[in-house]
């Protein structure tokens, strides 16, 4: 019962992004970001970055540290890997990082579509170019590979106190690079909204499946 109320939440978020995503191109629309680009929410999406300003430093590191949660994806790929050399079928690979794999690359197709389905650009201009910027790619990356990694970690870890430390560990990480992407300023509030409904939304699904029949 409880995994079909986390699955039905799940698939409520992401119809909350869709939603949301809609709005975000139609509502009070403007060119207020660099080249006269367009943005929606104008009103408030312009007031929180004038609060909020620029930060350059916070967005290089996070940035570079954006390469965390890549090695954790790098990580569990090679753990599909070598399963899958030492049982020599793919579906005797533990289901649960089967499934992970194809979480995986949910997330890059979703990438790759906002980076031609453009829904506005960010309020900076980084190297003189106007990039994608809905939903925060990097919000969608910590949201959903860090989470999915505690649950794993949580599954697979014996050791009560490593279990632990780990899951302290994941979840400080997680909110310092959510709340530095906002205060960086090289988003719109509305693209981190996006990014966290989003992740959230996919995270509670990969999570209710796993748990099937376990």
């Amino acid at each position: 019962m409880k995994n079909k109320k986390i699955s039905i939440t799940g698939i409520a978020i992401i119809c909350a992004f869709v939603i949301w995503t809609f709005l975000v191109k139609n509502i009070d629309v403007k060119a207020i970001g660099p080249k006269d680009s367009y943005v929606g929410f104008a009103l408030l999406n312009g007031f929180f970055h004038n609060l909020i300003g620029v930060n350059m430093d916070l967005y290089v590191l996070t940035d570079w540290l954006g390469l965390v949660p890549v090695c954790f994806m790098f990580g569990f790929a090679m753990l599909g890997f070598f399963q899958l050399l030492k049982r020599k079928n793919l579906f005797k690979v533990d289901k649960d990082i089967l499934m992970l794999g194809g979480f995986y690359i949910i997330i890059a197709a979703v990438y790759l579509f906002f980076e031609n389905f453009i829904i506005n650009y960010r309020p900076v201009l980084i190297d003189g170019i106007l990039e994608a910027s809905y939903p925060s790619s990097t919000t969608l990356l910590i949201m959903c590979i860090m989470p999915t990694s505690a649950i794993q970690f949580k599954r697979r870890i014996k050791n009560v106190r490593l279990k632990k430390t780990s899951l302290w560990l994941i979840s400080i990480f997680t909110v310092f690079m959510v709340t530095a992407r906002l205060i960086s300023g090289v988003h719109w509030l509305t693209d981190i909204i996006g990014g966290l409904l989003l992740s959230i939304g996919l995270v509670s699904i990969y999570y209710s499946i796993i748990n099937l029949k376990r």
